[in-house]
C-alpha cells in the first residue's frame, strides 16, 4: 500500500514539469515553423540538458540547422560513448560529419559499421532501417547486401531491396533483383509489372528488362516466369507479333490447354492489334475439339475477323473469309438459340459490307423465329432487321420493326435506341417535322449517346428548316447521310458534292464538311479528312460540330497520325474552348496522359 502511495505521489510531483516540457516542445515547433530557428534552438537546448535521450533527435536537428557543426560532432560522440551499442548515434555522427564536410569520416563510420554487422537478420533490418530513416538509402542498400553474404542467403532482404531500388529509381538494380525474386515468388508478377510500368518511362528502360530476361531464359530455360515477363515487356513495347510468339513458345513447350494464350489474345484485342490475336486464336482452334478453349476461341476467332473488318483494316479477300468462317460457325453447331449472335453479325457483314441485302434480310428474318433467344438479342436483331429493310427501300417494314421494340423496351436505353432509328428514318425520308418531334423526346435520353446524337440532328433540322423552309437541301444531304450509313461511300461523296451545286449559299456547310470528314475516316484516308476537320475547327468555331471535329483531330493525331504534341494541343482545346462538350471527360483523360501524368496512365 505503501509503494502504491509513493507512486501516485512521484506522478503528481513529475505531472508539472512533464506538462511544462511539452509546452516548451510546441513553442519551440512553433518558433522553427515560423521561421526563428534560434528560438527554437534555445528551448531544445534546454529540455536536452533536462533529457538527454528523449530530446536528442530534435536537439541535434537544430543544431545542424543553424550549422553549429562542431557542437553537433561533439554531442553525437557523447551519446556514441554512453550508448556504444545503439547504433543510431554512431549514424547521427556520421551525418554530422557529412554535413560539416568530413565525408571520409562518416564513410569511416558507415564501413565500420558495415564490417562489424552481425549474421543476425534482425539487427540487420534493423540498421537498414536507421540509415534509411537518416536518408542514407546507399548504406541501406549496402547493409542488406552484405546482410545476404554474412546470411549466406541470396533470397532474403529481397523485398526490401525491391522497395528502396524504386525509391532510387536504380532501374537497372530493381531488374536485376526482381529476376532473383520472381522465380521463388511467382504470385509476385503482377506487382512486378506495375511497379516497373510506373517506374519505365521509355524504350531504353524496357531493353533494360528485355536484356535482363534473355540472359536469365538462356542461363535458366525450364524457369517460366522469365517467358511470361518478356511477353509482358513485348505488349508494353506494342511488339504484339513478339509477345504472341514468346507466350505460343511456352505454350508449345508446356504443353499446357492455351488459357495464357486465351488471355492474351484478349489484350491483343483491346488494343487493336487483330491479326496477332486472329493469330492466336488459330492456334487455340488447332489444339482440336476435346480442348476446353475449343468453342470459345472459334467464336472469338470469328469476333475478332469481324473486329479488324468493322474497323476498317482489311482487304475484300478478309470479307470474304469472315463470310465462310460464319457460315461454317453456322454449319457446326446449328442456328439455334447459342448461335443467334453469329447469324447477327454474318447478316451485318452481309448487308453492310458485302452489299447482300436479300441474304443478310434472310438470315435475320430466321433469327428472329428461333424461339429461346435471349430478349435483349431478339430486339437487337429485330432492329438490325430494320435497318436491313430501309436499305432494302422498304421503310414502312423498318418503322414497323423499330415500333415494336421501342414498344416491348419503354424506358431502356434498347427502347431509346429503337426511337432513335425511328426519327433517324423520318429524317432519311424527309419527315423533318416529325422527325424532330421524336428528337427533342430523345435529347432527355438515359444513354448520353443517343442524347447527343438526338440533339445534334435535332438542331441540323432546326437550322436548315430556319435557313430554308422547303428543306430541299437538307434532303439531298439526308439522302448522302443515308449512303453513309449503307456503307455507299461513292454514292455519298457525289449527293454531297451536289447539294451546293444545287442550292448555292445553303446553311449545311459545316455539316457538309463533317460529313465528307467521316467518310474518308471511314475509308481510313486521313490525309484528307484533316483538312476538312480544320476548316471546321477554325471557320465554324461556334456551330454545331466544332467540337466534334477539335475532338478529332486530336483522336486521328494521336492514334493515327502518331503526332503527339498536336494531339495535346486539340485535347486542350476542348478543354479551355468547349467546357460543356460531351468529350470534356476524355478529352481531360487523354491530355493528362500524354502529358505524361503517371497516375492517369496506370488507370
Amino acid at each position: 500500500m505503501k509503494k502504491v502511495l509513493l507512486c501516485i505521489l512521484f506522478l503528481f510531483a513529475a505531472a508539472p514539469q512533464l506538462f511544462a516540457q511539452d509546452n516548451d516542445l510546441l513553442l519551440a515547433k512553433q518558433y522553427a515553423a515560423n521561421g526563428d530557428p534560434q528560438k527554437a534552438f534555445d528551448i531544445y537546448q534546454k529540455l536536452y540538458k533536462q533529457n538527454n535521450e528523449e530530446y536528442f533527435t530534435v536537439y541535434m536537428s537544430s543544431l545542424l540547422e543553424l550549422k553549429k557543426f562542431d557542437e553537433a560532432v561533439t554531442t553525437a560522440k557523447k551519446m556514441v560513448r554512453k550508448h556504444p551499442e545503439e547504433k543510431q548515434y554512431n549514424i547521427t555522427l556520421a551525418n554530422a560529419y557529412t554535413q560539416q564536410g568530413q565525408v571520409e569520416k562518416a564513410n569511416a563510420i558507415y564501413d565500420d559499421l558495415i564490417k562489424n554487422l552481425p549474421p543476425d537478420q534482425g539487427q540487420i533490418s534493423m540498421l537498414a532501417s536507421l540509415f534509411y530513416q537518416n536518408a542514407n538509402v546507399d548504406y541501406a542498400i549496402k547493409i542488406f547486401l552484405q546482410g545476404r553474404k554474412l546470411l549466406q542467403n541470396e533470397q532474403v532482404f529481397s523485398y526490401e531491396l525491391i522497395n528502396l531500388y524504386r525509391y532510387k529509381r536504380d532501374k537497372p538494380a530493381l531488374v536485376e533483383e526482381y529476376m532473383n525474386f520472381l522465380p521463388t515468388n511467382p504470385p509476385f508478377i503482377n506487382q512486378a509489372e506495375n511497379t516497373m510500368s510506373n517506374l519505365f518511362e521509355g524504350a531504353a528502360d524496357y531493353d533494360i528488362l528485355k536484356a535482363a530476361l534473355l540472359k536469365r531464359i538462356q542461363k535458366d530455360p525450364q524457369q517460366t516466369i522469365y517467358p511470361e515477363l518478356l511477353t509482358w515487356q513485348f505488349l508494353q513495347q506494342r511488339q504484339f507479333d513478339m509477345a504472341l510468339n514468346q507466350a505460343l513458345a511456352l505454350s508449345r513447350r508446356q504443353n499446357d490447354d492455351g488459357a495464357n494464350i486465351f488471355e492474351l489474345c484478349r489484350t491483343l484485342v483491346s488494343n487493336e492489334a487483330y491479326d496477332a490475336a486472329i493469330r492466336g486464336y488459330e492456334y487455340l482452334v488447332s489444339k482440336g475439339k476435346d480442348n476446353s478453349l475449343y468453342i470459345p476461341s472459334k467464336i472469338e476467332l470469328i469476333n475478332t475477323k469481324n473486329l479488324r473488318v468493322t474497323s476498317g483494316k482489311y482487304v475484300k479477300e478478309d470479307l470474304i473469309s469472315l463470310e465462310k468462317d460464319y457460315i461454317d460457325l453456322l454449319t457446326e453447331f446449328g442456328k439455334n438459340a447459342n448461335t443467334v449472335f453469329a447469324m447477327q453479325k454474318l447478316a451485318n457483314l452481309q448487308a453492310f459490307k458485302l452489299h447482300k441485302i436479300t441474304d443478310a434480310k434472310a438470315l435475320l428474318e430466321e433469327a428472329v423465329k428461333i424461339p429461346g433467344v435471349r430478349p435483349v438479342l431478339l430486339a437487337s436483331c429485330k432492329l438490325d432487321l430494320g435497318d436491313v429493310s430501309l436499305l432494302d427501300n422498304k421503310p414502312w417494314d423498318a418503322t414497323l420493326l423499330y415500333s415494336q421494340v421501342e414498344i416491348d423496351f419503354k424506358n431502356t436505353a434498347v427502347g431509346q435506341d429503337a426511337k432513335y432509328r425511328n426519327a433517324k428514318l423520318a429524317y432519311y425520308t424527309g419527315d423533318f417535322t416529325w422527325a424532330k418531334g421524336q428528337l427533342d423526346v430523345l435529347k432527355a435520353a438515359t444513354s448520353q449517346l443517343i442524347a447527343n446524337d438526338a440533339l445534334n440532328l435535332s438542331l441540323l433540322i432546326s437550322d436548315s428548316i430556319t435557313a430554308d423552309t422547303s428543306g430541299a437541301a437538307l434532303k439531298i444531304y439526308a439522302r448522302a447521310d443515308l449512303a453513309l450509313f449503307a456503307e455507299q461511300p461513292e454514292k455519298a461523296l457525289i449527293t454531297l458534292d451536289s447539294i451546293d451545286v444545287k442550292y448555292p449559299g445553303n446553311s449545311l456547310t459545316d455539316d457538309i464538311l463533317m460529313a465528307k470528314a467521316r467518310l474518308f475516316i471511314q475509308q481510313k484516308n486521313y490525309a484528307d479528312a484533316v483538312p476538312l476537320l480544320k476548316k471546321i475547327a477554325e471557320e465554324h468555331s461556334f456551330d454545331l460540330w466544332a467540337d466534334d471535329a477539335v475532338f478529332m483531330l486530336g483522336d486521328i493525331y494521336e492514334n493515327q497520325l502518331n503526332d503527339k504534341e498536336k494531339a495535346k494541343i486539340y485535347y486542350q482545346k476542348i478543354i479551355t474552348d468547349y467546357a460543356g462538350s460531351l468529350y470534356i471527360n476524355e478529352a481531360r483523360k487523354r491530355f493528362r496522359v500524354l502529358r505524361g501524368d503517371k497516375n492517369e496512365a496506370a488507370s
